[in-house]
């Protein structure tokens, strides 16, 4: 992976050269370098022995999350963009977990190959790195399941139905690259330049949300705003469904559609709400009040972080709706962050089940999924999820109080970071961003990137002693 990421980061070379923005001696060693320490990693250990303790998938994961983030900050420190590891670390993380939080108050002045290196890193880590490696490398001496499920744990196994786990990873990984090279095509039909077209493509369909704008989706056309809401609508649906959507293999969708239901009913309500709202309330214009509503209720729904106004300015209670629906996220086996429209249902359906147990208390009411029995072990597991999502996001916020911001930035910044949606609240919202954070304060937050990347009990579980012990 590591030679993957120092490819990318020498295709950078591209705009620095176009564009003669002065990066390309910058650029050239940070992606020699990495691409060097892949290569001399890979010639070392060619001979490894083949890991089967399941154990390794989930340090294998966290190791590849935080070793790519790491060289991920060359780019950011060999061109002087940035001046602090703290503020290197913090960009490349949130590039790397598709959060789209940001250290830089006006990107515009920033070089043309840092701009595409952070849409590149958005797109790359979009699709989940260990995903990649699945298909990229067939023959990895591990079960390819238990690492899948340690990168993306709780996702659903609509995947699973193929025989190979690694050919299904390569046909969502197909999907993903389709999707992209689309929509690129479909940008630049509408009238934007093709490197617009693929800087905003690649950091929607990721869920990402970086910009190369300070005013991020505003400075569009109306319709090539609502085109980005498509991008951010795909980007929420599961990749396996999408698959089986675009070859025809209806027999594969048929009785699976409870989480697609839930995803687009949320948007919906949701949307409703913030366009009546910004019509009635804050006095838009019914045409704007349409589409801003529409445009910044998938964006927040599917944690993408992107923006078409000021949301910092908008009416408290849509705020609050906003961070109601960066919790949820889209559906599992998408790009987005959050906990994920499937677990959402499956606790809803969960105090319906209760609810109808004290009713009738000799009736038997299991929780349906797709027409199927959900087991009390699948129930026990989101709900574990849960109470370590809330408690993780809880430390977090203390975590950053102690460190030295305010409550309202605190609670915004922890929110936003753990369901990977970037923008948070006060000036850290909106167009606004993480600059004025204290060093402590750019380091949890990362922290948390990787936890809501990783769902955090992938990361949780190296701390707990038998981890580490043999049998």
């Amino acid at each position: 992976m590591l030679i993957v990421e120092g490819a990318l980061i020498l295709t950078c070379l591209i705009p620095a050269i176009h564009f003669a923005d002065g990066t390309w001696p910058a650029i050239t060693v940070s992606g020699l370098f990495t691409l060097c320490v892949g290569l001399l990693l890979s010639v070392t250990f060619r001979h490894a022995r083949r890991i089967t303790d399941k154990r390794m998938a989930y340090l294998l994961v966290v190791l590849m999350w935080v070793v790519l983030s790491l060289f991920g900050t060359l780019p950011y420190l060999a061109t002087g963009v940035v001046t602090t590891f703290a503020d290197a670390l913090f960009e490349s993380t949130s590039g790397t977990t598709s959060t789209g939080a940001t250290i830089f108050s006006a990107v515009e002045w920033l070089p043309a190959s840092i701009l595409l290196w952070r849409s590149m890193t958005q797109w790359f880590g979009g699709f989940g790195i260990v995903l990649l490696v699945l298909a990229l490398v067939p023959s990895m001496g591990i079960n390819k399941y238990s690492l899948y499920t340690a990168e993306a744990s709780g996702a659903d196994n609509t995947g699973k139905q193929t025989t190979s786990m690694g050919a299904t990873v390569r046909h969502t990984l197909g999907v993903y690259i389709l999707l992209t090279a689309l929509f690129i095509l479909i940008l630049c039909k509408s009238g934007l330049h093709l490197w617009d077209s693929v800087n905003i493509t690649f950091t929607n369909i990721s869920s990402g949300g970086f910009s190369i704008y300070n005013n991020s989706l505003e400075h569009l056309t109306h319709s090539q705003q609502y085109i980005v809401a498509l991008i951010m609508l795909f980007s929420g649906i599961n990749f396996s469904m999408l698959y089986y959507f675009l070859t025809l293999q209806w027999n594969r969708l048929r009785g699976k559609y409870d989480q697609l239901r839930c995803y687009l009913a949320t948007y919906l309500l949701g949307a409703l709400f913030v366009v009546l709202a910004l019509a009635l309330k804050m006095g838009y214009r019914w045409p704007d009040a349409l589409r801003c509503g529409l445009v910044q209720t998938i964006s927040v729904l599917t944690t993408t972080g992107s923006l078409v106004a000021d949301t910092s300015q908008w009416w408290v209670p849509i705020t609050f709706l906003f961070v109601l629906l960066m919790l949820c996220g889209g559906m599992a086996g998408a790009t987005t962050g959050g906990l994920k429209t499937m677990r959402v249902l499956i606790l809803v359906l969960g105090v319906r089940k209760t609810l109808r147990d004290r009713l009738h208390p000799r009736s038997v009411n299991p929780v349906r999924l797709n027409r199927k029995p959900v087991s009390p072990d699948i129930i026990t597991n989101v709900m574990v999820i849960f109470l370590v999502y809330a408690a993780v996001t809880f430390v977090g916020i203390m975590l950053l109080m102690l460190s030295g911001i305010s409550a309202t930035e605190s609670i915004g910044a922890a929110i936003a970071c753990i369901t990977s949606y970037g923008p948070g609240l006060g000036t850290s919202g909106g167009f606004g961003c993480y600059v004025g954070f204290t060093t402590a304060g750019k380091l949890i937050c990362s922290l948390l990137m990787l936890m809501g990347r990783l769902e955090c009990l992938t990361l949780l579980i190296l701390f707990v002693p038998r981890f580490w012990t043999k049998g």
